[in-house]
């Protein structure tokens, strides 16, 4: 978080506009249905309305995911906080979405629609990097595939509006916000343009909702949708043209000071990214677009944003003001029931028996990873939950849920160990326009102690009836090796056999791109941890993930890595292969060639090589399973163009041996069986001796 670059807007803009106190979330007078109370559970049907004396409902929120009445599930929190607004809320979850029938289950809402996909984007939901469907969904109950719509949130739009013409709509979620402008589709391969356009919804909340949400509702319980939401940040919607009193800023100048930069930073600025049109018939002014988008991302300093599609705007206030820690316990500490609604009969939910034991500490991420959606998401500002707030939740996991053993699974949240983590100072961070606070070194302007982790930690063991705390979260190895102390608690009591961290990668070329660190941080934390579980007399491992194909990763780099891999004894089974999200940066780099994270300049921008071919794709993942004999066929293939012969052989040294088993890769190559140190011996897969396999998951997808 240092001071902004030479060529930001002036001080004097920032300063004026450093990040503004925000009406706090349960100020505001409460709707006049509070009369009816707390539900038990939101209701799903009309007989739940009739129970809890409903006539209506005054918002109904759609979902693609199953209803679990639990804080890890999007629509919980915002029913919940509705709810304790006054509002009488009700659900419809995972919908059959052929026809508007299932979407007049509750009747018409008196005030609007909420609409979202669920917790995961519906696109990554049902596919997976080589565009294959899923046939699982872990949002769903019995874990069943295809209950919801490719491109749920505009499929589920389009049946509210069908269903009840004069019903507001209002779109949020992880899918909502990461189409908000024009975005690159990966599954269709095409430019689409914003999400607002095609769900045809009257607005879209981005980021973390709860203070638009709040803020919208009351609104439009006093005067309806037809009125002015410009001055509510976190929301998108159309506009006509850019009204009297605002300043636009082209993108073009961005990246240079100019005579003119003063004059904007006094006065109301917009700034006008490439159209719709533009960004998708020029890739170039579509990686511009995505460094605008991502550098207008911090609430201190951020300005609106415009795009123009067609003869209509869409334009984006800017990012919501992160809650506080009160506002944080208020939002946790609702009376959610903690379990699937009761018409799932028992039905197990996976992504519910995963997460019913865990505790969210906090949201956010100041990593910035160009491949990842949190940061985009929840933003780089930590907003933690207070020490209290959290032995609360323990607490009533202990006593609540079904099935506790003395176990929490996670104590943690998009990282393990950004806990109250910030900015030394609140006014350098309102100035700041940096991607990420740990890349490419950690910024002199963060303060990295993890004391209040650490204290939290003891705090959650020493609950009486509590065995253990896990900790799942991944671990930012580069942040924890500034704390020593904070590896060895981790180690002496929240790690159980092996601990997860994703260094991504070993070599310089994707790293840069995916804003990671170097390979050297994963091996000072290794001494670090190695060392704490010697001296606690523990046999614990680490377990790295890896990217392949990521844009600006060669096939020597993936060569290098399975090099690497060999040398070090790990053997992966799951491995992940790059998928470009919406409006992500890399994703940007992907479709355009061009590297977002330098200045993009016509004829002058740096270029990326982006890893496209199902085939080159095909073979960066079979770099990463090495020891599968499934591919070595293609892999010795590969290393002989590339002049790398010389690591096919026998021997320990070499990458790929020069044999073939019967029954793999098509057979041939002297194929052989029975040999005594085939890789796939014993049909387990291992790191130095601990499984990594179908027990070992990805970090959440978003």
């Amino acid at each position: 978080m240092s001071q902004p670059h030479a060529h930001s807007p002036s001080a004097k803009f920032h300063v004026e506009t450093r990040l503004p106190a925000a009406k706090p979330l349960f100020s505001y007078r409460k709707y006049w249905a509070q009369r009816f109370g707390v539900a038990p559970f939101l209701p799903m049907s009309r007989a739940e309305m009739d129970q809890l004396g409903w006539d209506s409902c005054d918002v109904i929120l759609v979902t693609g995911d199953a209803y679990v009445d639990h804080p890890s599930f999007g629509m919980a929190i915002i029913g919940r906080l509705l709810e304790a607004q006054g509002f009488r809320v009700g659900i419809i979850s995972q919908p059959d979405w052929r026809s508007p029938e299932a979407f007049k289950a509750l009747g018409k809402p008196n005030l609007f629609f909420g609409v979202t996909s669920g917790n995961m984007d519906s696109m990554v939901n049902r596919y997976t990097s080589d565009r294959r469907l899923r046939h699982n969904d872990s949002y769903t109950p019995g874990g069943e595939g295809g209950k919801r719509p490719d491109r749920a949130t505009i499929v589920y739009a389009q049946r509210c509006r069908e269903a009840y013409a004069a019903a507001p709509i209002v779109i949020g979620g992880i899918e909502a916000s990461l189409r908000r402008i024009a975005h690159y589709d990966y599954w269709s391969d095409k430019v689409r343009r914003s999400i607002l356009m095609d769900a045809k919804a009257d607005l879209l909340i981005y980021g973390n909702a709860e203070r638009a949400l709040v803020e919208v509702a009351h609104r439009i319980a006093k005067g309806g949708i037809a009125q002015d939401f410009s001055d509510i940040r976190g929301l998108a919607f159309m506009r006509d043209a850019t009204p009297e009193g605002w300043l636009e800023a082209p993108v073009d100048d961005l990246d240079a000071p100019d005579e003119g930069a003063r004059r904007r930073a006094e006065t109301n600025v917009v700034i006008r990214l490439p159209s719709a049109e533009q960004v998708q018939a020029d890739r170039e002014s579509y990686a511009r677009a995505s460094r605008v988008l991502h550098r207008e991302s911090n609430p201190g300093n951020a300005r609106p944003l415009t795009q123009k599609h067609g003869d209509r705007d869409v334009w984006l206030t800017a990012p919501p003001v992160p809650l506080t820690s009160e506002e944080m316990d208020g939002v946790y500490e609702l009376p959610y029931a903690r379990a699937p609604h009761p018409s799932y009969a028992g039905q197990k939910i996976p992504a519910w028996e995963m997460i019913r034991h865990s505790v969210t500490i906090m949201r956010g991420c100041f990593g910035g990873c160009s491949f990842c959606s949190i940061t985009e998401h929840e933003g780089r500002i930590i907003q933690s939950r207070s020490e209290g707030s959290i032995i609360k939740e323990i607490e009533k996991i202990r006593d609540k849920t079904e099935g506790f053993t003395g176990i929490i699974s996670d104590i943690g949240g998009p990282t393990a160990n950004m806990y109250r983590i910030a900015c030394k100072d609140r006014e350098t961070e309102a100035l700041c326009r940096r991607p990420s606070c740990v890349y490419p070194d950690i910024c002199k302007n963060l303060n990295t102690s993890h004391d209040a982790l650490i204290s939290l930690y003891r705090k959650a063991r020493a609950v009486p009836g509590v065995k253990k705390v896990m900790v799942a979260s991944g671990v930012r190895y580069d942040l924890a090796v500034k704390s020593p102390a904070y590896v060895k608690e981790l180690v002496e009591h929240h790690v159980g056999g092996y601990l997860k961290i994703a260094p991504e990668h070993t070599e310089d070329g994707p790293l840069s791109k995916m804003m990671k660190p170097g390979i050297g941080s994963y091996d000072r934390f290794k001494q670090l941890f190695d060392a704490a579980a010697q001296k606690a007399g523990k046999k614990y491992f680490l377990i790295p993930y890896f990217i392949a194909a990521h844009p600006g990763t060669s096939d020597e780099d993936m060569m290098n890595l399975a090099l690497w891999l060999k040398k070090n004894g790990f053997r992966a089974d799951q491995v992940q292969t790059f998928l470009p999200s919406p409006m992500a940066i890399s994703t940007a780099m992907y479709h355009s060639g061009v590297n977002p994270l330098k200045p993009v300049r016509r004829g002058a921008s740096e270029p990326v090589d982006a890893v496209k071919g199902l085939r080159q794709r095909r073979l960066h993942k079979a770099f990463l399973r090495y020891h599968d004999p499934e591919n070595w066929p293609a892999l010795r293939e590969a290393l002989k163009g590339m002049g790398r012969a010389d690591l096919i052989g026998p021997g320990k040294h070499h990458l790929v041996p020069n044999w073939q088993p019967a029954g793999t890769g098509g057979g041939g190559e002297g194929a052989r069986t029975g040999r005594k140190n085939s890789p796939q011996r014993g049909g387990k897969f291992t790191t130095k001796g601990v499984g990594y396999g179908k027990g070992a998951s990805r970090r959440p997808s978003p």
